[in-house]
C-alpha cells in the first residue's frame, strides 16, 4: 500500500509539472503591496481589464492570473480603502511575467476593508470551522494590564475553552492542548501560554494574521487530531523605521521594525524586526495589587520574558526568505502549589521561491524548536521533567488554475524526547524516544459556479511506530445565493505525541511531552475493537451555515463531531514497576456553536454561544474530560467615538459552567515502605497524609465561571512625531471569586485573580 501511494504521489507530481511548463498560454503573476508600509495587502482583487481573467491574492499578497491568451492587457489591483493601481502587461505563449503593483490608501476607515476582505473571503474559500483573526480585532478586546494578547482572544472563539487566569491552556472542540497543534511560521510551539492565563509567547505588533481551524482542516495540515492554531508574523517595514514602547504594571514591552534595503518600485527589499517583553508583576504586584496576592507571602509569582527577532529578504521578481528564532522563558513559583519553569527556543528559514517561465511556486520550510519545563513541590512529592525537540523540513509547491489551485508537497518531522515523571505512589516513569515521520500530502481547491470543493490526502509513516496512516480529507461549500451558504468538512487524522496532565488536580498545572510507546502494545475494549497500534486516531466531521442578514450583521451555525478512536496516556495508577507505563482511552466530542457579528467601521459587537460534550471511556468507565464546559457565552463589544475617532470603548463578559473534577472521599496516613514488606506498619510513622479519591471519575463540577472586563483607549497623535496610546482596563470588574485551584490536604480554595484596575502607555513612532 506504501509503494501505490508513493507512485501515484509521484504521477500527479510529474503531471503538474508537465503542464505548468507546457500550457500553450500565459501567465502573470506578483504581489500587491501597501504603497506606504510595503506591507502585503490580502484578498485584494486583481484582474485583466474587460475580461475575465481574475483572482483574489491570498493572505501574503500574492495572486497568480494563468492561461491568458496572449495579447496586451491592463492590470488592475482594487480593494476598499484604497486606491486603483493599473499598469499595462503583454503576455505571450508560454511566457510567465511577474508584475509587483502597489497601492495607497484612500482615506476609507480599517472597518470598512474589513468588513470587505470578509465577504470576499466567505464566498470564494471553504472556511468551515476557520476563523482568521487580524491585529486589529486583537486590539479590540479589552486586555488585562492594557496589553493586547492573542491568547485573550483565543478565548473568546466558539469552541475554544481555557482554564482562566491562570495556567492559560485552551482546550479545542473536545481536544486537549497536546492534540492542538501551535504554529508559528511554520515551527511548533509547545507551549505558547504563560503561566499567568492572559499572556501568550507572541507578541501581538509582530503578527500579520492568525489562522484558528478548530475542526475538520484539510491535509496540507497534520500530526494532531483535534485543532491548529497557525500564527504567521509580518515582514519589517519595508519603507520607514518605526517601533513601539509600552509599559503596564505586569510588563514593559519594545517592539522596532525597519528597512536594511528600501523597497523599490520593483518590490525588492530586505527589512527586520525585533520584539522583546519583560514582565515584573512579581515583583510589583505587592504594592500594586496586595488584595490580589495568592498568598501574604508570595504575591503575584509569575514572571515572564520574551524575545523575537526575523531577517527578511525579497527579490524582484517576489521570491522570499525569512530567517527568524525566538527564546521564551516562564517562571510560576507557588510555595503553596508547585514551582514551575519552563523554556521555549528555536529558529528556522521560510522561503517562496518563484520558477522562472512555470505556475508553479515552491514554499519551503526549515526549523527547530526546544522545549523544558520542570515541576517541584515543596514537600517533596512528586517531581516532573520534561524536554522535547522538533527538527521540521517542509517543502511543497502551488500550482494556480482558473478557478482554483492544487497544492501539493512532503513534510519530515523528528521528535525527540525525554521524560521523568514520578506518581502519587512513588514509583518513577522515564522515558526518552526520538521518533521521525515523514509525511506527503495534496489538496486541491475548485470553484465550480456556486460550488467550492477541497478534497485533499495526507499519507503519514511513523518510523518509530513502523506504521503508515492514510487520512483523506474533505471541504465543500456551496454558495444557495450571496447572502447564504452552507459548508461541511470531514476527515482522518493522527498524532504520535503525548501529554502528561494530573486529571487528579482540580488544576492541570503540568503538561509534560512524549511518544507513543514502541515496545508495549495496548489494548482497549472488546475483542472486535482492539488493535496492535499504539498511534492516536481520531475522525472529524463538520457542517454548518453562513448566513448574511445585512451587509454588516452574519451569523454562522456550526455543529461538529469528533470521534477519538485511540489516545494514549500515562498510567498515573501504576502502583509496581511491572504495571505498563501506558494506558489507552478512547472517546467522543460534539456539540454546537452559534456566533453572532455586527460590524460597522466604528461599532464590533460580537456573540457566541457553544455547546460541548466531551467524555473518555479508560476500559472501566465512562467519564467526563477536566475541560468538559457544558455551556460558554462570550460578548464582546468595541467602539470608537469622538470627532477624529481617538477614544475606544471596549467590554468582554465569559461565562462558562463548571469543570468537572473527581471528588474526595476520605484521608489516609500515607506511610513509606523503605523497608518494602518488611515495613512495620504499625509503629511506622506516617510521612503524608494520602487522599482517597471517588470511584467515580470526574464525578463533582466546580461553580460556574463568568467575569466582566472593560477597558477605555484614548490615542494623542503627535504628527509625524507618532502617537501615544493610554489604556485603562478593568479586569474581572465585579471581582467574581473564581475557582483556580483547591488544596484537598488543607481544604483551601484559591481563587483566581480578582478586580484588577490598570493604566498602561504605549508610543508608537
Amino acid at each position: 500500500m506504501t509503494t501505490t501511494v508513493r507512485t501515484t504521489f509521484l504521477s500527479i507530481v510529474l503531471f503538474i509539472v508537465a503542464i505548468s511548463v507546457a500550457n500553450g498560454q500565459g501567465s502573470v503573476r506578483g504581489s500587491v503591496y501597501d504603497a506606504n508600509s510595503g506591507d502585503p495587502v490580502g484578498f485584494c482583487n486583481v484582474f485583466l481589464e474587460n475580461t475575465n481573467f481574475g483572482v483574489t491574492t491570498n493572505v501574503d499578497g500574492f495572486y497568480t492570473i494563468s492561461k491568458v491568451p496572449a495579447g496586451t492587457y491592463t492590470l488592475m489591483a482594487t480593494f476598499i480603502g484604497y486606491d486603483t493601481a493599473r499598469v499595462e502587461i503583454m503576455i505571450n505563449d508560454n511566457d510567465v511575467i511577474t508584475k509587483q503593483l502597489f497601492i495607497g490608501e484612500a482615506g476609507l476607515q480599517i472597518g470598512e476593508v474589513s468588513i470587505s476582505a470578509e465577504r470576499e473571503i466567505s464566498r470564494n474559500e471553504v472556511k468551515i470551522s476557520e476563523l482568521s483573526i487580524s491585529p486589529q480585532q486583537i486590539t479590540m478586546l479589552p486586555s488585562t494590564g492594557g496589553e493586547p494578547d492573542i491568547v485573550q482572544y483565543l478565548q473568546v472563539i466558539p469552541g475554544v475553552i481555557s482554564t482562566g487566569d491562570a495556567g492559560g491552556q485552551i482546550f479545542i472542540r473536545g481536544g486537549s492542548p497536546v492534540q492542538n497543534k501551535i504554529l508559528m511560521d511554520g515551527l511548533t510551539i509547545f507551549n505558547p501560554f504563560h503561566s499567568i492565563g492572559f499572556f501568550s509567547t507572541f507578541e501581538t505588533d509582530a503578527i500579520r494574521n492568525v489562522d484558528v481551524l478548530t475542526g475538520g482542516f484539510n491535509a496540507d495540515h497534520g500530526g494532531r487530531i483535534s485543532a491548529i492554531v497557525e500564527i504567521n508574523t509580518k515582514d519589517g517595514d519595508k519603507k520607514k523605521l518605526s517601533g513601539a514602547l509600552s509599559a503596564s504594571p505586569f510588563m514593559a514591552k519594545a517592539f522596532i521594525e525597519g528597512p536594511l534595503v528600501k523597497q523599490t518600485e520593483f518590490g525588492g527589499s530586505t527589512s527586520f524586526m525585533f520584539s522583546h517583553k519583560r514582565s515584573y508583576i512579581n515583583q510589583t504586584g505587592a504594592f500594586i495589587y496586595p488584595y490580589a496576592a495568592l498568598s501574604d507571602s508570595i504575591g503575584l509569582p509569575y514572571s515572564l520574558n520574551d524575545t523575537y527577532g526575523k531577517i527578511s529578504f525579497i527579490n524582484k521578481n517576489g521570491s522570499h526568505l525569512s530567517l527568524f528564532g525566538f527564546n521564551y522563558l516562564d517562571q510560576f513559583r507557588n510555595p503553596a502549589v508547585a514551582s514551575i519553569g519552563w523554556q521555549n527556543l528555536g529558529g528556522g528559514a521560510n522561503f517562496r521561491l518563484l520558477l522562472d517561465n512555470s505556475d508553479l511556486v515552491l514554499n519551503g520550510l526549515v526549523g527547530y524548536t526546544s522545549y523544558d519545563i520542570s515541576f517541584s513541590q515543596d514537600n517533596g512529592g512528586d517531581p516532573r521533567f520534561s524536554s522535547v525537540g522538533n527538527f521540521i523540513g517542509r517543502f511543497d509547491f502551488d500550482y494556480y488554475i482558473p478557478n482554483g489551485s492544487f497544492t501539493y508537497g512532503v513534510e519530515v518531522n523528528i521528535l525527540n524526547t525525554d521524560f521523568d515523571f514520578t506518581n502519587p505512589f512513588g514509583l518513577t516513569i522515564k522515558t526518552g524516544q526520538s521518533s521521525p515521520d515523514i509525511a506527503g500530502f495534496g489538496k486541491l481547491r475548485y470553484k465550480l459556479g456556486r460550488l467550492i470543493i477541497e478534497p485533499g490526502f495526507r499519507g503519514i509513516f511513523y518510523a518509530a511506530l513502523s506504521e503508515f496512516s492514510p487520512e483523506p480529507r474533505l471541504g465543500i461549500k456551496f454558495n444557495i445565493t450571496d447572502n447564504l451558504r452552507f459548508k461541511a468538512a470531514a476527515g482522518v487524522y493522527s498524532q504520535n505525541l503525548l501529554a502528561t496532565s494530573n486529571e487528579q488536580d482540580v488544576i492541570a498545572l503540568f503538561n509534560g511531552f512524549l511518544t507513543s510507546p514502541e515496545d508495549q502494545i495496548l489494548n482497549l475494549g472488546s475483542p472486535s475493537e482492539r488493535t496492535t497500534s499504539n498511534l492516536q486516531r481520531a475522525r472529524h466531521l463538520v457542517g454548518g451555515f453562513e448566513v448574511d442578514i445585512m451587509r454588516n450583521f452574519s451569523i454562522n451555525i456550526e455543529s461538529y463531531y469528533k470521534r477519538f478512536d485511540q489516545l494514549i496516556v500515562v498510567n498515573r495508577n501504576k502502583i509496581e514497576p511491572t504495571t505498563p507505563n501506558y494506558a489507552s482511552e478512547n472517546g467522543n466530542a460534539f456539540g454546537g456553536d452559534i456566533t453572532l457579528k455586527y460590524q460597522l467601521p466604528n461599532l464590533y459587537l460580537w456573540g457566541t454561544y457553544a455547546l460541548g460534550y466531551v467524555n473518555r471511556f479508560d476500559g472501566e468507565q465512562i467519564f467526563p474530560t477536566i475541560f468538559d464546559r457544558r455551556h460558554n457565552i462570550n460578548l464582546l463589544a468595541n467602539y470608537q467615538f469622538g470627532g477624529d475617532k481617538s477614544w475606544e470603548l471596549g467590554a468582554r463578559w465569559n461565562f462558562g459552567t463548571g469543570f468537572p473534577f473527581t471528588q474526595t472521599v476520605a484521608f489516609y496516613d500515607l506511610i513509606n515502605f523503605e523497608d518494602g514488606v518488611e515495613t512495620d506498619i504499625v509503629t511506622e510513622n506516617p510521612d503524608n497524609v494520602g487522599v482517597l479519591f471517588s470511584n467515580t471519575r470526574n464525578g463533582g463540577r466546580l461553580p460556574s465561571y463568568h467575569r466582566l472586563d472593560l477597558s477605555l483607549i484614548k490615542t494623542i497623535e503627535f504628527g509625524n512625531a507618532g502617537q501615544l496610546e493610554i489604556n485603562t482596563s478593568i479586569t474581572n470588574s465585579y471581582n467574581r471569586g473564581n475557582i483556580f485551584y483547591f488544596d484537598r490536604i488543607s481544604y483551601e480554595r484559591v481563587n483566581q485573580l480578582p478586580i484588577l484596575p490598570s493604566v498602561s502607555l504605549k508610543y508608537s513612532f
